[in-house]
Formats: structure tokens, sequence, C-alpha cells
């Protein structure tokens, strides 16, 4: 079990992870800090803009209980799903925790349960219900594409259906008119074009100083409730189609998605 005096010994010790991938130098990297006590939130900004990643999970005791942050190079973010699982996978990794042991993470989100099944890690998160909304000339001129269907959900998100993965692949929006027009995390999804997948996105999140996000957790808490009504079904392998690409699979039970991803540490360093 994780204990403080454990975690001591980690407060200077930064590890960069790669989510949703089996293999270095692909999936999402993140950096994650175990770190002994509460911190103050520009310091944790600070890092955060140092290590210049999508996003830097801070795990803090508080109390008997563990709780997660995450900061973007520019700001901090109510929910990540890379860079939870990456923290989850130093917590196992380091053997903070045991393999079989069920990790509870405080959040701005709610708690968060993490557990792991050989490679495999899987993290509770809430399904976010989806509301239909306009397709308007701007938001073409802003991303370049024209969805069949837009949707708009918790959080900002913004999620565009299209054609076929081609036009996924091709999407190309203008993240300076983006940012202009508050156009908020956009999600492009269609069906996948390979048989092992059930349909792919791309996220864009240049609000949060992140152009493309290489793997969303979070955008999946939306995806699997938008494409179980589509296909009628609750599971899911899904793709995330950036340069770096994801894979991930997908549970939908009730209002709670269960998110599965693998991981892999690239490096650790020491703040000096």
């Amino acid at each position: 079990m994780v204990t403080i005096d454990n975690i001591k010994a980690m407060d200077k010790t930064i590890y960069q992870v790669d989510a949703f991938t089996g293999e270095k130098f692909s999936g999402n990297p993140a950096a994650v800090m175990i770190l002994s006590k509460k911190t103050d939130e520009k310091w944790m900004q600070d890092i955060a803009a140092e290590m210049n990643l999508s996003e830097t999970a801070f795990v803090i005791p508080e109390g008997d209980k563990l709780t997660i942050r995450w900061f973007t190079p520019v700001t901090e973010v109510n929910l990540c799903g890379h860079a939870t699982l990456s923290a989850a996978h130093i917590l196992f990794e380091t053997g903070f925790v045991k393999p079989d042991e069920q990790i509870e993470l405080n959040s701005r989100s709610g708690i968060l349960r993490v557990t792991r099944s050989g490679k495999w890690i899987t993290l509770d998160f809430p399904a976010y219900p989806l509301t239909p909304m306009p397709i308007t000339e701007e938001f073409i001129s802003v991303t370049g594409i024209t969805p069949t269907e837009l949707m708009r959900s918790h959080d900002d998100w913004v999620l565009a259906l299209v054609d076929n993965e081609k036009v996924v692949r091709q999407a190309s929006p203008d993240f300076a008119a983006m940012v202009r027009t508050r156009l908020g995390h956009l999600i492009v999804t269609s069906p996948s074009s390979e048989s092992r997948f059930d349909f792919c996105s791309r996220v864009f999140v240049p609000l949060e100083g992140i152009d493309e996000d290489p793997v969303t957790g979070s955008a999946h808490c939306l995806l699997a409730p938008f494409w179980s009504e589509k296909m009628g079904k609750g599971e899911f392998m899904a793709a995330q189609i950036s340069k770096r690409g994801g894979v991930l699979k997908l549970k939908l039970r009730d209002d709670r998605v269960m998110i599965s991803g693998q991981a892999v540490t690239v490096f650790r360093a020491e703040l000096l």
C-alpha cells in the first residue's frame, strides 16, 4: 500500500510515460510526479510548462487518500485520461501499489478508480451525455470539415461525426481561429477502416495549449456513449489516429466508462 514515507523518497523524481501504447515513442507522453505533500499551484504549473507535454500529473496524499491533479503547459484541467493512466502505471511499476490493488484518486471530476490486469490498466471514468448542436458556416470555416452530425457535451467538448477515416486523417483545423472563436475541445470521429477497431478519432485542444493531443482518454467519455447509441453495443476497440497513435479498450457501464490501455516508462529524471 502507498505510504507517506515511501512517497517522500519520490518528491524530486519526474517520470515520463507513454500512455495507451505498449511501445516507447508512441501513444501519448505524460510526465508524472508523486509528491509527499500538498504543493504550490504555481510550482506545479511551472513544472508542467517546463516539461511541455500535453499533461503533467501530480499525485498528492491528503490524509489517507490520494489526490491527482493535471496541468497542461498553460493551465490546470478537470480530467485527463492518459496522465491518470501514466500515474497509475508508475504507482504499480514502482511497487507502491500491488498489482491486484485498486487505486482510488480524488480529483476535480470526483473519485477515479483504477485497476490492473496483466499489461492493461483500466480507468473508471464518467460517461458524458451529448446534445445536438447546429452545424454553422463558422464551424466549417474554422475546422475545414463538414460533419454529418455535431454534438456538444461536458466541459466545452464538441464532437464532429464525419463520413470516414480518410476525412478524420485529413482534418486540419485553423488553430488560431479555434482560439479566437473559443471552440473548446474538438473531437473528429468516424467508423474505423480497420476491422479490429470500431471507430477512430483525433482530438484538437488549442485553447489549452495543445494543438493536437496524441491520445485522449477523457475524449472517450463522450465517444463511448456516442458510438454505443450508433452501434447498439457497449464494448469497443478504439484507435486515436494522431501521428503517434494509440489504442483503447472501452466498456460502457451505465453512467461510467471503463477505459483500458497500456503504458510504458520512457525515462525518469531528478529535479535539482
